[in-house]
């Protein structure tokens, strides 16, 4: 059932319904700014006809919101739902009560928080792969410290770094899953890890202070004004691990209509708006939109299901 506000306005651009995207979580948090923010540049460069109706469904860390979308909405034209790496990594992970990733169309990420790996000032670790040569050394030499739970994101992309390397013994790899990533860079400060793994937004005060070192970037590219910091990829380790903002709609939709969304998303993405969100809020590039970026969450999804199984997180 439609909100009483998504009913009042013009849909994506002919229906008599106003477009909605729903926050699955209170006010204030990524996903709110994903919906706020782009539903805002959509209707502000005239990609969509009217204002864009936010609703907040807060629950099981976004499964209520993707339950109702899948059992209630499904051909729903004119809805979008704000989704994040978070999204991914609990459906692969059986966290929505046995939904799955393919009953939802993954429409596009325009913006990122991408994951770094990050080593004391004074660390003997000058690159990437002296850390991960040192892990397949010698796992127990290694701490690992992130701002998730064990078999959350910060932890899997330590993982999936070392199987990019051929290390394959991941419950040899020490990690320890603290109350966010602030805790777990004063942990490696303090030289009680030897790296920290989270986002660039988390460490950015601690670099400026000089504190850490990133080793690497785990994007695409290096990021816009942290062009010091060299990407996994320059040093071997072909991977690309960030915490993407972006929607998806429901799978029921028509081809079109898909195709509308994805056009619409994608004018954003190549805003000077959005480029100033961007800036504002400490997110990198990260453009994919359409089937290439159903692609990237088939593949992630993929990855965390086997390495969730073979860290115990699910059977």
């Amino acid at each position: 059932m439609r909100t009483l506000g998504a009913a009042l306005g013009m849909g994506l651009a002919t229906s008599a319904m106003a477009a909605e995207c729903i926050a699955p979580a209170n006010p204030g948090g990524g996903w709110d700014f994903t919906c706020r923010t782009i539903g805002k540049i959509m209707h502000d460069i005239g990609a969509v006809d009217a204002p864009i109706q936010v609703t907040n469904m807060a629950g099981g860390g976004g499964g209520l919101a993707f339950n109702h979308v899948v059992n209630e909405r499904n051909d729903d034209p004119d809805l979008v739902v704000a989704a994040s790496s978070a999204t991914a990594t609990r459906l692969a992970q059986n966290a929505y009560g046995g939904m799955t990733a393919d009953q939802v169309s993954f429409l596009g990420a325009i913006g990122a928080d991408p994951g770094v790996i990050v080593v004391a000032k004074d660390s003997p670790y000058k690159g990437l792969k002296d850390l991960i040569d040192a892990v397949i050394a010698d796992p127990k030499s290694v701490t690992f410290a992130g701002g998730s739970a064990v078999g959350g994101f910060d932890h899997l992309k330590v993982l999936m770094a070392l199987g990019r390397a051929g290390f394959n013994d991941i419950t040899a790899v020490k990690y320890i899953g603290l109350d966010g990533g602030a805790d777990a860079i004063t942990q490696t400060i303090g030289g009680h890890t030897q790296a920290m793994t989270g986002d660039i937004s988390e460490v950015v005060g601690f670099l400026s202070a000089g504190e850490v070192r990133v080793l690497a970037v785990m994007t695409d590219e290096r990021i816009p004004g942290f062009e010091d910091i060299p990407t996994a990829r320059e040093q071997g380790i072909d991977l690309v691990a960030v915490n993407w903002r972006g929607l998806y709609v429901p799978k029921g939709i028509s081809e079109a209509d898909y195709g509308k969304w994805s056009k619409a998303l994608a004018a954003v993405g190549d805003s000077a708006e959005w480029a100033a969100a961007m800036k504002a809020n400490g997110l990198a590039p990260f453009n994919k939109v359409g089937k290439d970026f159903q692609d990237y969450v088939n593949k992630v999804v993929g990855e965390v299901r086997e390495l969730s199984r073979q860290i115990g997180v699910i059977k």
